[in-house]
């Protein structure tokens, strides 16, 4: 389901504050189409025997979300709002994200959900939070849930993940711009600028 396209890649999970600011910077920033690619976040985890920074420690924990919360501030986005609890269990988001991409509405459908999520404190682990970002999205929420159960869609989900973590993607938010990894959405204008080079070099 998922082909490794020529374009700059966006590897997201609903449940990354860093990589809703991402999606809403990307593509103003890269200035050229983006695929965006839903990835689990926990999988990738277990892959690569890391944790989410916002689990354990209360401070690391306190600091991560105000740093976030000024960097939204920065961007010029709406006051963050985090959803409780947080972080949460969102795999039946993201294969409901797996299934809008190939429904033709996944962009719709992430860019709904991360802002219900980061700017109005729905919790995705919940499916009618869930469901209701795909009504808003467009998307018939019967056959969205109908998905999130369905064998092919799970399938479709875990080998997007294998096949990241395969490239070298740990963690999310990753920007791939040919064999360069950038994470972490502070990295996009590093990611812009390979590519304004990238362009150039196709130029001449």
């Amino acid at each position: 389901m998922f082909s490794l396209p020529n374009t700059p890649v966006f590897y997201f999970d609903l449940g990354s504050p860093f990589a809703y600011l991402t999606a809403e910077r990307i593509d103003e920033l890269l200035g050229e189409p983006v695929t965006w690619h839903p990835v689990s976040r926990g999988a990738l985890f277990k892959l690569t025997g890391r944790s989410s920074w916002a689990l354990g420690d209360p401070q690391r924990r306190q600091t991560g979300m105000a740093d976030i919360e000024a960097r939204a501030r920065r961007y010029g986005l709406p006051p963050m709002r985090w959803p409780d609890p947080w972080p949460s269990h969102y795999l039946m988001a993201m294969r409901a994200a797996t299934y809008a991409f190939d429904a033709g509405r996944g962009r719709e459908f992430t860019t709904q959900a991360f802002r219900n999520a980061f700017t109005r404190g729905h919790d995705l682990s919940i499916p009618a939070n869930v469901l209701r970002a795909a009504e808003e999205a467009g998307l018939d929420p019967s056959a969205v849930e109908a998905a999130t159960k369905d064998p092919a869609i799970k399938a479709a989900l875990k080998d997007a993940t294998g096949a990241a973590y395969e490239r070298g993607v740990f963690g999310v938010p990753t920007v791939a711009v040919g064999d360069e990894l950038f994470w972490g959405d502070d990295r996009l204008e590093e990611a812009a600028a390979l590519l304004g080079g990238r362009s150039v070099s196709r130029q001449d």
